[in-house]
């Protein structure tokens, strides 16, 4: 089951709701619309699912309902129709104490004002959401202590926000939000007032913060390369409707229509495509059953002058070219004595890390998982394609 789930999810604000809403039916734009019926269409039926321990970015660009979706997930603006799901109950239908408890317990929000208290410490502010639940101060200071020294902020507990620069009382905002281990985050546009490095190191810290506590982040941003480096999955949203969905690669690889290959376009792909995307499926010998004889005539059917050679586990052993494996087989030496280095790289490695391992390398390079096991093999003349096809694209 989706941690988050969003249906038909629509906000029109205004009047003449009926009347706006026959007209987004019809695809008419949402100027055509304000003028006609004087109401604003913020979201149009909306429908995605977040899944549990994801970071989901919504992006697009100033006007396409980004914002306003993301308010409607926790009724800071309330929908006109459509259901919100939060572990299958519909928040859209919870009563004031009902939505107060989930906005105390399950979701925090982080906005990109910061929203800090000038009079309070560090500390106090970021024990305050603890504080707002009545919770012990005893044990609400653990707790904000913990946060803090999670986001490398504890030696500054005791300053206040005004002696902090402004990517630090960002991180505080955040330690605010993680304090009281929220299973949703909810931030938007929470970096884009930082400068590019500060953005940069928070960005880190936010995927560095979310793989040690697990939290589902939902994060909005109007700007592509930052959702690429840290989301998940990204939800494209255009005039109040979201247009595609999917992982960076499918964006980038499969646009849904030319809006979307448009806000793509400037994209550097070498910084986006994986070893994964490019590889070629391996051609082995397991040096744990085969000899010499049994690679040769791999290599003959295969039409190849090279295999990988791995153990039973597909771990990768060494290269085996035909020559030496010829050597092996006329001086009847084991297969794993006649085995050159082989390079191996993990399956996440970017295109532009890759290309200047490959060009030292007298093999191909050996793509392998979290578990170190073969999954496929990069050749040279692939990765070359590969980078055309980027350099191709910036020059369109």
């Amino acid at each position: 089951m989706a941690k988050v789930k969003l249906e038909h999810l629509t906000k029109i604000f205004g009047k003449h709701v009926k009347q706006a809403t026959e007209m987004m039916q019809d695809h008419a734009p949402k100027t055509d619309i304000l003028e006609k019926t004087g109401a604003t269409v913020g979201v149009y039926d909306a429908n995605l699912e977040v899944n549990e321990g994801e970071i989901f970015v919504i992006m697009g660009l100033s006007g396409s309902g980004k914002s306003t979706l993301i308010r409607l997930l926790n009724r800071l603006i309330e929908p006109t129709s459509g259901s919100i799901y939060l572990d299958g109950d519909d928040i859209s239908k919870m009563d004031k104490k009902q939505l107060r408890d989930v906005r105390r317990k399950k979701m925090s929000m982080v906005f990109q004002n910061f929203g800090l208290f000038p009079q309070r410490t560090v500390l106090e502010n970021t024990e305050y959401g603890l504080e707002v639940q009545g919770m012990p101060k005893a044990e609400r200071r653990e707790k904000a202590e913990k946060a803090l020294k999670n986001a490398n902020l504890l030696a500054f507990k005791d300053q206040y926000p005004s002696q902090l620069s402004g990517g630090m009382q960002q991180r505080v905002g955040l330690a605010r939000a993680l304090a009281n281990n929220p299973e949703i985050l909810l931030m938007d546009e929470a970096f884009s007032a930082l400068d590019p490095l500060i953005r940069r190191d928070m960005q880190d810290e936010l995927i560095e913060l979310q793989a040690k506590q697990g939290q589902t982040i939902i994060f909005i941003s109007h700007d592509l390369n930052e959702a690429l480096r840290i989301g998940d999955r990204i939800a494209i949203m255009k005039d109040g409707e979201i247009v595609q969905i999917g992982t960076g690669e499918d964006i980038l690889t499969h646009p849904a229509n030319d809006y979307v290959r448009a806000f793509t376009e400037d994209i550097d792909r070498s910084k986006v495509l994986t070893a994964e995307n490019i590889m070629v499926p391996p051609i082995t010998t397991n040096i744990d059953n085969d000899g010499p004889n049994v690679a040769l005539k791999k290599m003959r059917a295969e039409e190849v002058s090279g295999l990988v050679a791995v153990d039973r586990n597909r771990h990768v052993k060494g290269f085996l070219s035909a020559e030496n494996a010829v050597k092996a087989r006329e001086s009847g030496a084991a297969l794993d004595t006649a085995l050159t280095k082989m390079t191996t790289v993990h399956k996440d490695t970017l295109l532009s890390d890759i290309v200047s391992v490959i060009y030292d390398s007298p093999a191909p390079l050996a793509v392998v998982d979290d578990d170190n096991r073969l999954v496929g093999v990069l050749i040279r003349g692939r990765v070359l394609e590969a980078l055309a096809d980027t350099t191709d694209m910036e020059v369109e």
